[in-house]
């Protein structure tokens, strides 16, 4: 009897040992599920991503009126090509520190007055960290009226991440693109400037600098991998649970 006993209380104390470990692969196994259901969720965004910007980019440019009214109205103007004159303001220039082609420098973007005094800030493309100053490219400060021709950006909300830095203002150094304080740094009013940037497009500036057409479209796309990883190691650990507790009922019978 007392035999009997200690072996029920060992078969007892096995099976709670084995639900408890069961609770925890199941735990497990949701999260590593939910892991690659949000890989899929991803990778469906981003394919979405990647046909909108390729369809807009083969459109043809679009109205500063037209882009206007769309921005003004809470649609979407990002990547849509656009055309729109006016006057450069390059004594008001901000720069966004950014590499190109492997070399740090910056993105200058420049205050464009359109109409009624009316600005936009458009990004003229890089220029190597020592050319910073306008001063050491005069060639490329653009006089009197211009056309430009490139892509619409959307304005940012807020700072993308907590690892970006903060903008250097006093500097002239911009981490993110922060359009009011672009407005604010530059002495523009605020409700003078439009409401989003613009990329201007590779045509060459006099002197070389900035050099346009800087605009990114090779977004990484390894969402699938990632899905494949976690949905692999949710099976992975449902094989070895089924074979630990195999094993067990084996030992025990």
């Amino acid at each position: 009897m007392p035999g009997r006993a200690r072996s029920t209380v060992a078969e007892g104390a096995s099976r709670g040992r084995t639900a408890a470990m069961l609770a925890v692969v199941a735990v497990a196994f949701c999260i590593l599920a939910g892991l690659g259901t949000w890989q899929v969720q991803r990778l469906a965004w981003k394919e979405s991503l990647i046909a909108m910007m390729a369809e807009r980019r083969a459109a043809p440019p679009q109205t500063l009126t037209e882009i206007e009214a769309i921005a003004t109205g809470g649609g979407d103007v990002d990547y849509r090509p656009i055309r729109v004159a006016g006057r450069f303001d390059h004594a008001r220039e901000r720069h966004f520190f950014a590499t190109y082609e492997g070399a740090t420098g910056y993105y200058v973007y420049t205050p464009l007055t359109v109409d009624e005094g009316r600005v936009l800030f458009v990004n003229r493309g890089f220029v190597p960290f020592e050319r910073k100053d306008a001063a050491t490219r005069g060639e490329g400060q653009a006089e009197g009226a211009v056309t430009v021709t490139g892509l619409a950006r959307a304005r940012l909300s807020e700072k993308p991440s907590s690892f970006v830095p903060e903008n250097d203002e006093a500097k002239n150094i911009f981490y993110w693109k922060d359009l009011d304080a672009m407005a604010r740094t530059a002495g523009l009013a605020p409700d003078r400037v439009l409401p989003f940037f613009v990329d201007a497009d590779a045509t060459p500036n006099p002197g070389g600098l900035p050099v346009g057409g800087v605009t990114q479209f090779d977004l990484p796309n390894n969402h699938l991998q990632y899905a494949v990883t976690w949905y692999g190691l949710a099976l992975a650990l449902v094989a070895v649970t089924l074979a630990v507790v195999l094993r067990g009922r084996r030992e025990r019978n």
